[in-house]
C-alpha cells in the first residue's frame, strides 16, 4: 500500500451505457493519430527502462519494505506509527484531505475530537505500510496466524451456490493485509486497478498473482466472470470516487458522491453470491479481526443505485466502529456535474 492511496476493483466495463460524444475524425485521421500515439508511447517506454532514475525512489522503497518484513509484528506496528506520526505533521496535501473528509463526516465531533483520529488515522497508515511488505513476502503460515476469521460458515455456503462469490470490501488502512488474509486461507481472486508507475507495476503483478488464484486487473471484465462462473471466490473493493460510465450520485456519510454501481451489474450477469468482508486491526499487537457476513438478501435489487447506497451504509457503519481505519486520504466527495462543490479547494487565507 502505498501512502497516497493503493486502489483495487472499481470496474469500468461493467457500468452503463457510453454517453453520446463528438463526432468521431474520420478513420484515417484516427488511425494516423493511434499510430502517433503508439509509436510516443513505445518510445516513451524504452527510453525509461526499469533502472532509469525516475524509479530509484520506488526501488528504495521497496527494498525497505523487504528488509522490514521479517521484523517481529510489534515492532512493525510500532514503526508504522512513529512514521505515520511525522507524515501526520507534514505540509502533505493528503493530509489536508484527511482533515476534510473527517469534518465532512464527523461533523457532531469538536475539532478536538476530530483532530485525534486523524493522529490516528495517520498512525494506521503507516502500520499499512508493514502490512504491505508482510502481505507481499511473509508465509501463509504467518499471516493466518494473526488474525482470526469470523463467518467462513457464510463463504462455505455461498459456494454451495455453485455461482461463484464477490467478497466486497472497502479502501481501509488494512487494504493490503485484508485481501491476504483471505488468500492465505484459501484460493481466492483479487482484483486490482493498475499503475503508471511500471516498476511498482510490475512488482505489485508478481507478488499478488504469487499469492493469490488470480491477480485481475480491473478492465479485465472476461476473467472475472469467468472465475465467478467457475465458482471462485473474487475479493472487490469498488467503494472509491467513481465518476465514468454507469456512475450513480449515491450517499456516504450523508452526502451524495459519484459511485460504482458495477458489483450489481456483476452479481446479476453471473448469479454470484455478494458477501460484504470487513477487517477491524486490533489494538497494539493483538492483530487483526476478519469478518465475513451472510450473503446480501435480495442483491442485486432492481435499482443499482440502492445497492451502492446498501453497501455504503455498511461501510459507513464499519467505518464509524473504527474511525482511525477508514481511507480518509482519499478524495472520495466528487460529483458528477459541474455545479457539485468542490469539497477539497483550499481555503483562502485571511
Amino acid at each position: 500500500m502505498t501512502v497516497r492511496e493503493t486502489r483495487y476493483g472499481e470496474t469500468n466495463q461493467l457500468n452503463g451505457t457510453d454517453k453520446p460524444g463528438p463526432p468521431s475524425p474520420p478513420t484515417s485521421e484516427r488511425t494516423t493519430d493511434n499510430t502517433k500515439r503508439t509509436t510516443r508511447a513505445r518510445g516513451s517506454e524504452r527510453s525509461s527502462p526499469l533502472a532509469h532514475p525516475r524509479y530509484w525512489p520506488t526501488w528504495l522503497a521497496l527494498g525497505l519494505l523487504r528488509l522490514f518484513e521479517p521484523l517481529p509484528f510489534g515492532v512493525q506496528i510500532a514503526l508504522g506509527r512513529f512514521i505515520g506520526s511525522i507524515l501526520a505533521r507534514l505540509p502533505l496535501s493528503f493530509v489536508r484531505i484527511a482533515r476534510r473528509n473527517l469534518e465532512l463526516c464527523f461533523p457532531e465531533k469538536s475539532p478536538g475530537e476530530r483532530e485525534a483520529i486523524l493522529r490516528e488515522h495517520f498512525h494506521d497508515v503507516g502500520i499499512g505500510l508493514f502490512e504491505t511488505a508482510m502481505s507481499w513476502w511473509s508465509s501463509d503460515e504467518r499471516i493466518r496466524g494473526l488474525g482470526t476469521l469470523d463467518g467462513q460458515e457464510h463463504l462455505d455456503a455461498a459456494r454451495t451456490r455453485g455461482r461463484g462469490v464477490i467478497l466486497l470490501s472497502a479502501h481501509f488502512t488494512t487494504l493490503e493485509i485484508g485481501a491476504r488474509s483471505l488468500t492465505a486461507r484459501g484460493p481466492t481472486n483479487v482484483m486490482y486497478r493498475p499503475t503508471s508507475n511500471r516498476v511498482l507495476e510490475r512488482f505489485l503483478m508478481r507478488n499478488r498473482s504469487r499469492h493469490a488464484k488470480r491477480a485481475i486487473p480491473r478492465d479485465d471484465v472476461r476473467t472475472l466472470i469467468t472465475a465467478l462462473k467457475n465458482n471462485e471466490s473474487v475479493w472487490y473493493a469498488p467503494d472509491q470516487a467513481y465518476r465514468k460510465k454507469g456512475a450513480e450520485m449515491v450517499p456516504f456519510f450523508g452526502i451524495p458522491a459519484a459511485s460504482n454501481t458495477a458489483t450489481s451489474r456483476l452479481a446479476k450477469m453471473t448469479g454470484a453470491a455478494v458477501l460484504p468482508y470487513f477487517v477491524e486491526r486490533l489494538p497494539g499487537s493483538r492483530g487483526y479481526r476478519l469478518t465475513i457476513m451472510p450473503a446480501l438478501d435480495n442483491f442485486p435489487s432492481d435499482s443499482a443505485a440502492n445497492d451502492a447506497r446498501r453497501f455504503n451504509e455498511l461501510i459507513e457503519a464499519h467505518a464509524r466502529r473504527v474511525p482511525a481505519q477508514y481511507l480518509w486520504i482519499h478524495r472520495r466527495f466528487k460529483g458528477l456535474s459541474a455545479d457539485y462543490p468542490n469539497y477539497y479547494a483550499r481555503k483562502p487565507h485571511a
